[in-house]
């Protein structure tokens, strides 16, 4: 990930995320395309299965590119489908989208606060802005890894493999980002810790089985 560049939104077309891009860089906005594909086993299992790539902004911009893109989408409802899915919502499903307007596109975030108005639900903005605050802590308060992972690592890191040094690596620095463009590590402190432990663990018992294996 670039220096001071965080996820904004993830897409497995290419070509989705490059037209978001520079509509982005079109209306003053700054961000980049990040293709994070991964390169293991994408030539065995076909490219397009495992395509994965970002736009990724500075986080003082999610809110500005979020306006941006609300605005746009309320441009698009005179070509609305009769059986669009959002509309055979019911207002508690509605709502639920306002308040996680992070999981949606901004289409159906403005769609459904527009179906809701018709339907003579008024969308409360402090409410809603305080439901938003609440479920950003919830979303970064760190996740409790299962025991049998941090065991698993430590056989693994123990045995010299590169999988050992992969879980410690992934369980000591994962990061998410947060709706609001903060980033938060993934894992709890003591999950932290483990990963840290192993992830030295297995680099050195990693070197120490290729030194052997050199001078045998």
């Amino acid at each position: 990930m670039s220096q001071n560049y965080v996820t904004y939104r993830k897409f497995s077309d290419a070509a989705q995320a490059k037209g978001l891009q520079q509509f982005l860089i079109s209306n003053g906005i700054e961000c980049i395309f990040v293709d994070t594909s991964p390169q293991v086993g994408s030539s065995v299992m076909g490219g397009d299965m495992l395509k994965e790539c970002e736009v990724q902004l500075k986080p003082d911009q999610f809110e500005a590119a979020d306006k941006l893109l609300e605005n746009y989408a309320a441009t698009l409802f005179d070509n609305l489908p009769e059986d669009y899915y959002l509309l055979s919502f019911t207002d508690e499903e509605l709502q639920d989208v306002v308040l996680k307007h992070d999981e949606w596109s901004e289409f159906d975030y403005m769609l459904a606060i527009k179906l809701l108005a018709e339907r003579g639900k008024t969308i409360d903005e402090a409410h809603i802005k305080a439901l938003r605050e609440e479920r950003i802590t919830d979303l970064a308060k760190p996740e409790k890894v299962h025991v049998s992972w941090i065991v698993a690592g430590y056989i693994l890191a123990l045995l010299g493999g590169c999988f050992g040094v992969i879980i410690g690596y992934v369980l000591y620095s994962a990061k998410k980002t947060l709706p609001n463009g903060a980033v938060v590590y993934t894992y709890t402190p003591a999950d932290r810790a483990n990963g840290k432990i192993i992830l030295l663990l297995g680099i050195v018992m990693l070197v120490a089985g290729i030194t052997v294996l050199t001078f045998r």
